[in-house]
């Protein structure tokens, strides 16, 4: 607003100063005048007994909604979200380079990031193959192993992404519901939404899932061209990396091949085989519209649990939360 002010008074001043003083006036009301009537508009429908009771009413719906937004940073502090390396510029900090060319005319135009663990530095026909067969290179030129080990550590990344992604979509549910429920003028969610969420006391985190990409990159000699195939570690790519894995234990006889894939559709499998019903509290997405179900594991990984259907089982995000806490306590 401060500098819509300004501005107006140097129209203002400009317009004194050629003695059109009444356009200037017109000016300074057709800008500042639908500001104001807004800001006007606004801080009544804040004020409002309607607006103020029903903030009353939904007192605890908005409580539960910032516990699941503590929930969400939870699982973004505490889950592990990347997998593999490449080691085609671990020592590069070791050396300083630079183009000592008298000549630099269309040099230099694409450099290569020699830095970064998670981009490998290649040739142009890998960067192609790349392209082609993104799982197969990913496992190759990342150091990703067809072990027993590495496929659960795959699995426990899907499971944070999973986790993440559903609390988020949950998040995102609940307050819409919120919303529709105050009915807001149009010009509130569209010029004021943060002071919204504010007056209201919704508590929205700015995360987003960190889905790491893996990057093959060619850069030429010269500088002067470059190409790039890059690979998401998003759930179907992840999903896709545990079948690859699995299928190379399996074709080397390992006891790993004989045990459910933690996969997508498993996760979903399970909360179908339990009616989307908590296990523990017995409370449902037929009870709760906006119900945070996870897949468990009732044996945790971490004490010998296996992803056998068993071993798994559908609990609300609460009590989910709850039994972490108590295996990390115990």
């Amino acid at each position: 607003m401060g500098y819509i002010l300004g501005a107006i008074g140097v129209l203002f001043a400009i317009g004194l100063a050629f003695k059109y003083w009444y356009i200037s006036l017109l000016i300074l009301i057709g800008i500042a005048l639908p500001r104001i009537v807004r800001v006007i508009r606004k801080n009544r429908y804040f004020a409002s007994p309607e607006f103020l009771a029903h903030k009353q009413e939904i007192v605890s719906v908005i409580a539960e909604h910032n516990e699941v937004s503590e929930y969400v940073s939870e699982i973004r502090n505490n889950g592990k979200f990347s997998i593999g390396y490449s080691t085609t510029g671990s020592q590069s900090h070791l050396a300083s380079t630079s183009n000592t060319s008298k000549y630099g005319y269309k040099r230099d135009r694409n450099v290569a990031d020699i830095s970064s663990s998670k981009v490998h530095n290649a040739s142009l026909q890998v960067v192609r193959n790349a392209s082609i067969e993104p799982i197969k290179y990913l496992l190759k030129y990342f150091d990703i192993e067809s072990t027993e080990e590495k496929l659960a550590e795959v699995e426990a990344i899907g499971e944070s992404v999973s986790r993440l992604e559903n609390a988020i979509q949950n998040l995102q549910s609940r307050e819409a519901s919120i919303s529709s429920t105050f009915a807001p003028p149009k010009f509130i969610l569209k010029h004021y939404l943060e002071e919204f969420r504010e007056q209201v006391g919704l508590s929205v985190p700015g995360i987003s899932i960190p889905y790491p990409e893996y990057i093959f990159q060619y850069v030429s000699a010269g500088g002067n061209s470059s190409q790039e195939s890059k690979i998401k570690l998003d759930l179907p790519t992840i999903d896709a990396i545990i079948h690859t894995l699995s299928e190379k234990i399996k074709f080397r006889k390992s006891a790993a091949g004989q045990r459910a894939l933690m996969t997508a559709s498993v996760r979903e499998g399970i909360k179908s085989r339990d009616k989307y019903t908590c296990q523990i509290c017995s409370i449902s997405t037929h009870d709760e519209e906006h119900l945070l179900l996870e897949v468990d594991h009732i044996q945790p990984v971490s004490k010998g649990g296996l992803s056998i259907e068993s071993n798994l089982q559908t609990l609300c995000w609460k009590c989910n939360r709850t039994k972490s806490n108590k295996v990390n306590n115990a």
